[in-house]
């Protein structure tokens, strides 16, 4: 359970012991980083292990990330995966720091306001002995969790000034895009697009809508089902109601969205066959009432119905997908880019690795384990590479 800190980026916890998700510098790039370095003979103190344009990143900062990266109930991981890890950190925490500079520059910085509103919103899933308990376990104050916030966000600000703002998709791109993957707007069968609210009559430490709301036993149950039945007849929108008081942790965040489900998957022995009938008989658009299930109660949204076939370029769904896909290429080409030039014009020294070529196959201090034994994944900003902001 963690802040997703970076925008764009959910915090997620992976079933192995380490994030492998960033990708290592270049080993050429990297060692010729390093060789400059030892050329200026700089001198640091030991808990330094980078220095970006004067300003600097201590043992400790790189840490306390890379605690939010493993899974304290993983198996032992090797000294050379560790140190990997604490690697890959440091330089994505070098790359923040420079691009957090860029956007101070140009008056990009995030201020107070966005940063409360931000605040606000990571804490309303939480109720205060949960949030207090969770900067506990990160070692960290409400001031360090701000402080991260508003550099995550100060990044964002600069990457959409600099970056998407300047992606452009023409009618073209889509059209050339389109006739290249034609395959991939060929629909084997209909498929059904449904929106969900679950209420379960019992109590679940994973519910995590915004008003933290949980029944607790089937009165409850009812009267919630009753609550949103009429709200939902009054014109309120589903997917709002969803994030408000879902009770399924997997799709509260998202308005209820579970995509597009294959009809063969109503079809399916595990599906009840009360969801597949209310299904087929909704219109896209209308809500069903609630559904008394064995295990809870579920309120659905047809939003839409796909009949199988070839999908047409001016269908509306797959001008959205084609330019989406286009964006998201043109975007990461981009950052990339960016980040390179701003790399280059930045003076950097990372100091830990240095030490790695150093010490000659003798692993240095820094490939210890920092996970403290029984200690849960921290608060904490889970620095992810800034060429993956959105």
């Amino acid at each position: 359970m963690n802040f997703p800190l970076n925008p764009g980026i959910g915090w997620k916890r992976n079933g192995g012991a380490v994030h492998r998700g960033t990708a290592l510098l270049p080993v050429a790039a990297l060692l010729v980083s390093l060789f400059a370095g030892c050329k200026q003979q700089e001198h640091h103190a030991a808990d330094v292990w980078a220095v970006v344009n004067g300003t600097e990143i201590k043992r400790d900062e790189v840490e306390k990330y890379y605690r939010t990266r493993i899974n304290p109930e993983a198996q032992e991981t090797s000294p050379e995966e560790v140190l990997s890890g604490k690697l890959n950190v440091v330089e994505q925490l070098i790359n923040n720091e420079i691009l957090l500079e860029r956007a101070k520059k140009l008056n990009l910085e995030a201020s107070d306001g966005e940063v409360e509103d931000k605040f606000t919103e990571l804490k309303s899933g939480y109720t205060e002995d949960e949030f207090q308990r969770k900067l506990k376990d990160g070692g960290m104050t409400v001031d360090d969790l701000k402080r991260d916030l508003r550099r995550q966000l100060s990044i964002q600000k600069l990457l959409n000034r600099e970056v998407a703002a300047k992606v452009t998709i023409s009618d073209q791109d889509v059209l050339d895009f389109y006739n290249m993957n034609r395959n991939q707007f060929n629909v084997a069968e209909g498929q059904y697009r449904i929106s969900q609210i679950v209420i379960t009559p019992r109590k679940d430490a994973m519910v995590r809508n915004r008003k933290n709301d949980d029944a607790t036993n089937e009165a409850e149950a009812q009267r919630k089902a009753k609550m949103l039945q009429d709200k939902l007849n009054s014109g309120a929108d589903f997917s709002q109601l969803a994030m408000d008081y879902s009770e399924d942790p997997n799709t509260a965040a998202t308005g209820g969205d579970l995509g597009f489900i294959p009809e063969s998957s109503l079809n399916a022995a595990q599906t009840d066959p009360m969801l597949k009938k209310i299904v087929l008989s909704l219109k896209p658009g209308q809500v069903s009432p609630p559904i008394q299930l064995k295990d809870s109660i579920r309120i659905l949204k047809l939003v839409a119905r796909e009949a199988a076939g070839q999908r047409g370029v001016n269908d509306p769904q797959v001008q959205q997908m084609v330019r989406d896909t286009l964006r998201n290429r043109k975007e990461q080409l981009l950052r990339n880019a960016y980040l390179a030039v701003a790399r280059d014009e930045a003076h950097v020294n990372n100091y830990l690795a240095q030490q790695v070529i150093e010490s000659a196959g003798k692993l240095p201090d820094a490939a210890k384990s920092s996970q403290p034994p029984g200690a849960s994944a921290p608060v904490g900003p889970s620095p992810s590479q800034p060429t993956n902001t959105q």
